[in-house]
């Protein structure tokens, strides 16, 4: 069962994450006879408008013939961030000031899709929209609305505050990094990684310590606070790497606490020795007190 339904939900969100992407294939083709590189003015133009607007309503009239209920909504979200992905693309590989925000299209984008994907792969029984974390949280949605309202505030008042090439570099680093240990501890973890942290303990759950959690009690936690803090060093967004070192610094003391309640009722001195050797990774959060 748990084989079928990797083998189907996994391969559609590949096969339409594949299809949004291939929007970048739009203004190449339409741009062979002059330059390549010239895809954001053609994208600008209403001939480049128009041939979006006809892909979209294909690729989703599509999605509508070749699959039905719940496999379309899998099927639609991932194309929105195959599409996504590759708007961003476009963006990055183009002569304008808005790259670094290209940039930040794809991290976003390939975060939320992998997501899925990996939770397909390595523990299909927990696998649903959720696993998108489209929908994280109404903080979560107010922080992005926030970080493209100062980029576009910023670039239009102070637009040489965007220009810092150097940070976007190391911003981009920070995402790479943490988009790869957070997945690297998905995948070690295997089936005991859940987005949802758990109240019960499964038969088939273990403490996993080897790998990236010899390093560190909540790698995927380490990764996803400095992939989002670096999202906001890629835009330049002074104003939003603070708030979002603070609200993630915040959310993940307050989610370590609560998850280690749950491993020290688990595991009991097993996990109680392992919290002794290795931190949790993340600065100035200890994980919950014991008393001993």
């Amino acid at each position: 069962m748990a084989g079928n339904k990797l083998a189907l939900e996994g391969r559609v969100s590949i096969i339409s994450f594949l299809l949004g992407l291939s929007v970048i294939l739009i203004p190449i083709i339409s741009s062979l006879a002059s330059h390549v590189f010239l895809v954001l003015d053609y994208l600008a133009g209403i001939r480049g408008k128009a041939a979006i607007a006809v892909y979209i309503v294909v690729i989703n009239g599509f999605l509508i013939i070749v699959y039905k209920g719940p496999i379309y909504k899998v099927a639609v979200r991932a194309c929105f961030l195959g599409f996504t992905f590759g708007c961003g693309l476009l963006v990055s590989l183009s002569q304008t000031t808005w790259t670094h925000f290209g940039w930040y299209m794809c991290s976003l984008s390939f975060f939320h899709y992998s997501e899925y994907l990996v939770t397909a792969m390595i523990n299909p029984h927990s696998l649903s929209l959720d696993s998108f974390l489209l929908n994280h949280s109404l903080e979560y949605t107010v922080a992005a609305l926030s970080s493209w309202v100062e980029f576009t505030v910023e670039k239009l008042l102070v637009p040489e505050l965007k220009q810092w090439r150097w940070l976007s570099l190391m911003g981009l680093l920070m995402v790479v990094c943490g988009e790869c240990l957070r997945k690297s501890a998905m995948l070690t973890a295997g089936s005991n990684f859940n987005h949802i942290v758990q109240n019960e303990k499964a038969q088939s759950h273990v403490l996993v310590t080897a790998g990236v959690y010899s390093c560190f009690r909540h790698p995927s936690y380490v990764g996803w606070f400095y992939w989002s803090i670096g999202t906001q060093v890629v835009l330049c967004n002074p104003v939003c790497v603070l708030g979002y070192a603070l609200a993630s610094w915040r959310f993940f003391r307050e989610r370590i606490e609560e998850e280690e309640m749950s491993l020290i009722l688990f595991f009991g001195e097993e996990y109680l020795e392992y919290k002794r050797k290795v931190p949790t990774g993340l600065p100035f959060i200890q994980g919950i007190c014991v008393d001993p």
